[in-house]
């Protein structure tokens, strides 16, 4: 069966421009510093981000978990959205690995903070409590159905942060879905915060990899903790070489994206016994509840894929879909007719 996938903007294929590039990569042994499609790559990337350098990762959990290490020691405290991806998705690892303790915050129904809710859970220096010393925003934020923090609610969350005495990472894996919705260049957003992922293999079309940008100071620190976790790689540049042409090429494309994912949501608003909020519809990601349905969320997908129709259940009434490259707007239509047939047929 030929299936309409929207389980995922990590399902995109490469290229053929990406193909070639991987093809033809000029290669080196990267743990030396000696790979030239690798150091492109970290100069791009820092260049775009507004960043003194950057360090290439092979995922966005491992580039995450090397920028919280380079912030923090051990038992710091750190800040999150209460459905940041960093807490509900990388398996723990700012705890195990990182040694520190989360302190989650809620943020409002699109998941995105408020500045002075931030700043209230911040405590006094006491002898008892840890030390405060990391904000962690997620833009897109993925649970919040891609949401999106504007630039000028960046700009406020750091200004809250710098009175606080907190640094700032960023998990930008959709960062540049973000900056397109804001009509904006991503430095708008990258210069509000000290460190920032950037994931190459999902919007972007990469096979693999992420990138981590910020102060040079930082960028050896995060290196190093790379090597530990497992991440030092030699001959990078053939994958590298991937993620250089999704970072120069793919970006200006993601705006299609977000058109294919108003035609779902706008669509999905029209099938009985669904329900979703179009507020929450900004970039890729559109999220639903089939609470109105005979489904629960794991009998739903599963009738789907019967159907040729991928997607992920959030909960047990929440159903995640995500437009990307290789799926057209044609196919977006197929699937939501599907749904209809699936659901009230």
């Amino acid at each position: 069966m030929n299936y309409i996938d929207l389980r995922s903007d990590t399902v995109t294929k490469p290229t053929e421009e990406m193909k070639r590039a991987m093809y033809e990569a000029e290669v080196g042994d990267d743990v030396y510093g000696e790979d030239p499609t690798v150091i492109r790559l970290e100069e791009t990337a820092a260049a775009m981000t507004g960043m003194e350098a950057a360090v290439y990762v092979t995922t966005g959990t491992m580039g995450n978990l090397v920028a919280l290490m380079a912030h923090t020691q051990r038992g710091d405290e750190v800040f999150l959205e209460s459905e940041a991806h960093i807490y509900f998705y990388e398996v723990a690892g700012l705890a195990v690995a990182g040694q520190t303790i989360p302190r989650l915050i809620p943020g409002d129904e699109l998941r995105i903070l408020d500045p002075e809710t931030v700043r209230a859970a911040v405590r006094p220096p006491n002898i008892h409590y840890p030390t405060p010393r990391l904000l962690c925003l997620e833009n897109t934020h993925n649970r919040g159905g891609g949401t999106v923090y504007t630039p000028e609610r960046m700009r406020e969350l750091k200004q809250v942060a710098d009175d606080c005495g907190l640094l700032v990472h960023l998990d930008g894996a959709r960062v540049f879905n973000a900056a397109v919705a804001c009509g904006v260049d991503v430095k708008e957003i990258t210069k509000h915060v000290d460190s920032v992922q950037i994931c190459l293999s999902k919007g972007l079309c990469a096979p693999v990899g992420s990138v981590v940008c910020g102060t040079q100071e930082f960028v050896e620190k995060a290196r190093k903790h790379r090597k530990m976790l497992g991440g030092g790689m030699r001959q990078a540049g053939v994958i590298a070489a991937a993620g250089l042409v999704g970072m120069t090429k793919m970006v200006s494309r993601l705006a299609e994206d977000h058109e294919k994912a108003q035609v779902l949501a706008n669509a999905l608003a029209n099938v009985k016994g669904i329900k979703i909020n179009l507020k929450s519809v900004q970039t890729n990601i559109v999220s639903y509840d089939i609470s109105g349905t005979r489904f629960d969320g794991p009998a739903f997908v599963a009738e789907l894929r019967k159907n040729g129709v991928l997607c992920n259940n959030q909960t047990n009434t929440r159903i995640r879909m995500v437009c990307h490259h290789d799926v057209s707007t044609e196919e977006v239509k197929n699937a939501v007719a599907i749904i209809d047939k699936v659901v009230n047929g």
